[in-house]
């Protein structure tokens, strides 16, 4: 597919992470005005909820934008998505004939202040990365999970920790025990990283009690976001036996503003690699299910210059969103609209690949080189800045950055004013 040409100049810069062929979906605000559902077009962001109040936009007989969450809207279904996109395409397109209506409700995203773009229903962190898993068996000096190459492995973590990019995280205090520790100590996290991810976000709802397909499971996702899954190693290590990740991952989950819709991607599409053993048939591909979108991390620290550390494509994954979806119904278990899915961290094969702090330096034995200076983990005032765009014929898929900044840690947790 080509660029689709808009009316809108700046969304048809070959450098912009939202031509028409995008449309990713957010929430925004000016000033102390209440949120309302927009899309990045270039520069801009269109005002969805003022083009429904107006009566410019009808895609159901209730309205769907009166809210400033996407729910409502994910959950009119999968034809309501796609005349959505028919219908925005069309009041965008260049030589639109309503032009001189639709440009009114344009917004400079400059301007905006923009909000998590969903209610979280619940939030799942799996495990999907081959290449990161056997990173982190080697720096463990363990074995592969056995279970891993037959199923994705995940754990459920908390909604309430999600938040939209830019949003403040701090250093997270936790029981660490080091190698020369007697006794575990409560203190600051010592070890504080991130993990470069990918959300999917579930748009339709399952039974409980029914397990649904892969297929099935496909039609399900709206869209993907960028997601940092910020990771206290040091309290992790000594949580997690034997029930895995509790308050190492419980600090913060940063998400991209902008939903990629699944539509949008689809000229992206990519089948996982081959694979050493064959997956049971209810979670085996009925297609390509993978996206073709590449990643990077960059690191700046504070008053410093950036330095991008990492670079990788979301195709390196083994497992796709649709099978982390199917598995995790299996059991029965319900799946809600608003449910989110993180990827697990997307590294590649090679060092300069790898998606997170814990990979790159080694397990901290060998300090990342940055603009200045040099990291083994994260320390305070460093921001992590996560970008991704699928490329097309002249345009490109981008999810606009995913970034925070860590925070010193309260001085006394429990202190109150």
């Amino acid at each position: 597919m080509k660029l689709l040409r808009s009316w809108v100049d700046s969304a048809n810069a070959a450098a912009t992470d939202f031509p028409l062929n995008n449309l990713p979906c957010g929430v925004f605000s000016i000033g102390d005005e209440a949120g309302r559902c927009g899309v990045a077009i270039g520069d801009f962001i269109l005002d969805i909820s003022a083009l429904e109040a107006e009566g410019l936009l009808k895609l159901a007989d209730q309205p769907l934008f009166d809210v400033p969450f996407w729910n409502e809207f994910m959950e009119a279904g999968p034809a309501v998505w796609a005349e959505f996109r028919a219908q925005v395409t069309a009041m965008l397109r260049e030589g639109a004939s309503k032009r001189w209506v639709i440009e009114d409700h344009l917004v400079p995203i400059a301007d905006a202040v923009l909000h998590l773009p969903f209610i979280v229903a619940e939030y799942t962190d799996f495990y999907a990365g081959r290449h990161h898993a056997e990173n982190v068996a080697a720096l463990l000096q363990t074995e592969m999970p056995p279970a891993w190459p037959h199923m994705p492995l995940g754990y459920n973590g908390r909604a309430s920790s999600v938040v939209v990019s830019g949003s403040a995280v701090r250093r997270p205090w936790g029981q660490l025990k080091g190698a020369g520790f007697e006794a575990p100590i409560f203190a600051p996290s010592r070890r504080f990283d991130f993990e470069l991810e990918l959300g999917a976000i579930v748009g339709q709802a399952s039974a409980h009690g029914y397990p649904v397909t892969v297929a099935e499971a496909d039609v399900m996702i709206f869209g993907y976001v960028l997601l940092n899954d910020w990771s206290a190693r040091d309290i992790q290590a000594w949580e997690s036996q034997p029930l895995g990740p509790f308050q190492g991952k419980a600090t913060a989950t940063s998400l991209s503003p902008w939903i990629v819709m699944k539509a949008a991607l689809q000229p992206f599409r990519i089948a996982t690699q081959p694979r050493a053993v064959a997956l049971l048939p209810h979670l085996a591909e009925p297609g390509p299910l993978l996206y073709t979108i590449e990643l990077e991390v960059a690191l700046t620290p504070q008053n410093g210059v950036e330095t991008v550390i990492s670079r990788t494509n979301a195709a390196a994954l083994s497992y796709a969103a649709a099978q982390q979806l199917a598995h995790h119904t299996t059991s029965g278990c319900a799946m809600n609209v608003g449910d989110l899915l993180g990827s697990g961290t997307i590294s590649g094969a090679t060092a300069d690949s790898w998606g997170s702090l814990l990979e790159l330096s080694h397990g901290g034995k060998a300090p990342v080189a940055i603009a200045g200076g040099a990291r083994r983990f994260l320390e305070d005032g460093d921001t992590i800045s996560l970008r991704g765009a699928a490329s097309g014929d002249g345009y490109r898929i981008g999810f606009g950055a995913c970034s925070g900044t860590v925070g010193a840690a309260l001085a006394d947790p429990y202190a109150r004013d």
